[in-house]
């Protein structure tokens, strides 16, 4: 395709119009290209070479140099190196004239000698229709929130989120493997794991990988707790059951299945335990390179072991071993930067009312690529599966970051209804709460929010005074 676009650059050119042309017909094939994709291409002609990541860094690309003039582009890294790894920016693509980096090097021993001179030049994408719109920061809104089950923005919401499922999952009918959903039970992947149900074929299954992991200082402080818990700690599986995402996951299945009988459910059980967490540690902090910080390997882990999805499934009063053989891994990553799910939101909001909150998305969402998205698919990727993300379908980022604050979330109001029968949610995705209650998700739509390390116990495992930002 890359190559195809690059043919008609007239030849009588000279070479900085031809570099041009040729860099312009690529930037404008990969703008023209809805999804997540990161790549390298080599025009021969030229001696350019182009390299880059879709516009929301949805897939990992890294770049390194070294003191001899090495330059390196690779989608993984082997961890720390002398020669620092780093992200590849989105926004555009990257031009990089390989034939001129040597130019003079045949000169003199000194000059062959001479490292070579590799410097980028960034092109950005045009602005135009396909460009993701700036987030709205406009506050005329009325005092009420105008979002409820029934209204407009929903429906809307309901389409782009199910045609977004549809486009990531492969219901042709030979298909026989089961889909695989990232599960944590709370609103963002059981709104998933419910429109998937809706767009497969009934004899399709749907694995839900719930990841719980064995956090020792957790535990200590249970077995301090009262007699009742005590007893507590000798049922199966005590120390996973601690986590509130096994909980919240198991609640969410039962609603599944009440909701949608037809479907043939897997809740996995992918249970860590401390040991194994701590020998797997080295190899996950090589994976999430060049992030390095406690807050980093405590997402890594839970998306490493997650993502493996190996654990047990009780089917008819039998507990086995299951791995899924699901090759793609839908994420509700992105509900919670578009539609302020996270505690900071509420706390931006509190300091600074709705501007704090705007800035505070706004930064959100900016820096998926840069701090979230590159790092998870190195890791998912480890398994030989793929992440995929439907709250990040450019259709449906456009709209929900066109819709204004109070649609969005319900910081500052009451946010029952005489039709939900005074039912308080949370502020936070107010209108994917909405969506949830509409579709039949009464106990989903009120789950409060849990960062995966918290849910999935992988933050804090021991007595520490280290905080989530600290380099490991």
């Amino acid at each position: 395709m890359l190559t195809k676009c690059t043919d008609s650059v007239a030849i009588h050119q000279s070479e900085a119009e031809r570099g041009k042309a040729v860099a312009e017909a690529v930037r404008d094939v990969l703008q023209a290209i809805d999804g997540p994709f990161s790549f390298l291409f080599f025009h021969g002609p030229t001696g350019l070479v182009f390299y880059g990541r879709d516009s929301f860094g949805r897939r990992s690309l890294l770049v390194s140099q070294d003191q001899t003039g090495n330059f390196r582009i690779s989608s993984v890294s082997a961890g720390p190196d002398p020669a620092p790894w780093r992200e590849v920016e989105t926004g555009g693509i990257f031009m990089l004239g390989v034939s001129s980096a040597f130019v003079g090097a045949a000169l003199s021993s000194d000059e062959q000698n001479r490292p070579p001179n590799f410097k980028s030049q960034f092109i950005p994408w045009l602005l135009n229709e396909r460009t993701p719109p700036a987030l709205n920061r406009d506050l005329s809104f009325p005092a009420q929130s105008i979002c409820s089950p029934a209204s407009s923005t929903v429906a809307s919401l309901e389409k782009l989120l199910r045609d977004a499922v549809r486009v990531r999952l492969d219901p042709a009918p030979q298909n026989s493997s089961p889909h695989a959903i990232l599960f944590s039970g709370g609103i963002d992947c059981t709104l998933l794991a419910l429109l998937s149900d809706s767009v497969l074929p009934p004899h399709h299954d749907i694995d839900l990988l719930n990841v719980a992991f064995e956090n020792p200082r957790i535990i200590a402080a249970a077995n301090k707790r009262t007699t009742q818990d005590s007893r507590a700690a000798s049922a199966p599986d005590f120390e996973y059951a601690l986590c509130p995402d096994r909980s919240t996951g198991l609640s969410s299945y039962d609603e599944l299945k009440k909701l949608r009988p037809a479907r043939r459910w897997r809740f996995v059980s992918i249970n860590v335990p401390y040991a194994e967490s701590q020998t797997q540690t080295e190899t996950v902090a090589q994976l999430m390179y060049p992030h390095n910080t406690e807050m980093d390997l405590s997402i890594s882990l839970a998306f490493f072991f997650a993502s493996k999805g190996s654990g047990f499934v009780a089917e008819a009063g039998q507990r086995q071993h299951y791995t899924t053989s699901a090759r793609v891994l839908l994420s509700g990553l992105g509900a919670d930067e578009l539609f302020g799910g996270y505690s900071r939101h509420a706390r931006a909001y509190d300091r600074r009312d709705f501007a704090g909150l705007l800035d505070e998305l706004d930064l959100d969402f900016t820096r998926l690529s840069s701090r979230n998205l590159g790092r998870d698919d190195r890791v998912v990727s480890h398994w030989g599966r793929e992440i995929r993300y439907p709250y990040l379908d450019e259709a449906f980022v456009k709209l929900a970051l066109e819709l204004p604050i109070r649609e969005k979330c319900g910081f500052g109001v009451h946010t029952g209804a005489d039709t939900l029968q005074h039912i308080e949610f949370e502020p936070g995705k107010l209108v994917l709460r909405h969506l949830a209650w509409k579709l039949g998700l009464k106990r989903a739509a009120r789950e409060k929010k849990r960062a995966i390390q918290f849910g999935a116990r992988t933050a804090k495992m021991e007595q520490s005074r280290k905080k989530g930002g600290d380099t490991i």
